[in-house]
């Protein structure tokens, strides 16, 4: 059983790969190398090239006699996708046409899609479910629902079998030399502002909240990549297509990761309160009930798991960078 990862060589993509072959799978990775490393990749068969590329695709696909596709390649930064969402839609929403493509023309009809909590936009309830309604705020959210809306199409066309993964903050790494190279969530940015010798920022502390800052469902990578096992698993079984929010189902306010950050790298974490940010729901927390009915999965991973984990991979990468702050 082989099994196609795009953008395999990323930090969430290398944590997929990771778990399926350990799990006994055939994996061959495909990545353009445009944020991916190629050192993440191990114990998988390793392609270079572009999602865009459907001849590319096929060939892949047919050549490794897929049984199916977890695709993860894509452009995934809110901010990026405001400034530039152009690239955005090439990058997510035809590669997901080239993908789709390439697996028609290969007979290949078992895709796992990694999707993202933005397609709920601003969320006012206390668990945010599958079945509410999308209005994502940035053309990322945007891209990531309209790939839902293609995989749904393309099932009831096509025959297509697709899960679609919709992360909520993934955090932390297996190995410090599988983390995060990007500053984009709230552990990482602590961990940058430490290192340059700068207190964090809180935007915002008078939120509707039991300690007025904004609440978020973190999760392990490494759960996700489990997750991800489990759907793959669940589609050779013959399950059929569905969408899974994929978080702990239980939400850290922003204090709540600065003070966890404090008590695992002993630095000070003072912080200062700045204004809040346009769009900020105050609470977005997953409803995980579905998908561990149907798939059986649970995040099992805490958030001092995530930010150890986070921290030793920032120091192997920094170098150290932080510690004296």
């Amino acid at each position: 059983m082989t099994w196609l990862v795009t953008g395999g060589a990323g930090y969430i993509g290398a944590h997929v790969a990771r778990a399926m072959t350990a799990a006994g799978m055939n994996v061959v990775v495909l990545d353009d190398l445009s944020t991916g490393e190629p050192g993440r990749v191990t114990d998988a068969e390793f392609v270079v090239g572009s999602v865009l590329d459907t001849a590319l695709i096929t060939q892949v696909l047919r050549d490794f006699d897929a049984t199916g596709v977890v695709h993860i390649a894509g452009k995934k930064q809110v901010g990026e996708s405001v400034a530039d969402p152009l690239t955005y839609y090439r990058e997510n929403v035809q590669g997901m046409i080239s993908l789709i493509d390439g697996c028609r023309a290969a007979d290949v009809e078992k895709v796992v899609f990694s999707s993202s909590a933005a397609v709920y936009g601003m969320v006012d309830t206390e668990f945010v479910g599958e079945d509410d309604a999308g209005a994502p705020l940035s053309p990322y959210g945007e891209t990531k629902w309209a790939c839902e809306q293609l995989l749904r199409a393309c099932a009831d066309a096509y025959g297509l079998r697709a899960l679609a993964l919709r992360y909520f903050n993934v955090a932390g790494a297996a190995t410090p030399r599988l983390g995060d190279p990007a500053v984009l969530n709230l552990i990482q940015l602590v961990f940058q502002a430490l290192a340059n010798g700068a207190r964090p920022r809180v935007f915002g502390d008078d939120y509707p909240t039991a300690d007025g800052t904004c609440v978020r469902d973190f999760v392990h990578v490494a759960d996700i990549a489990d997750a991800h096992l489990m759907a793959a698993q669940a589609l050779a079984d013959g399950a059929p297509a569905a969408t899974y929010n994929i978080g702990r189902g239980a939400g850290y306010s922003v204090r709540e990761v600065i003070a966890t950050i404090a008590d695992v790298t002993g630095l000070d974490t003072t912080y200062d309160v700045v204004g809040r940010r346009a769009g900020d729901p105050a609470r977005v927390v997953a409803d995980v009930r579905r998908v561990r009915a149907e798939l059986g999965f649970e995040a099992v991973r805490d958030l001092p798991a995530m930010v150890s984990s986070a921290w030793a991979a920032w120091q192997l990468r920094h170098d150290g960078q932080a510690t004296s702050s």
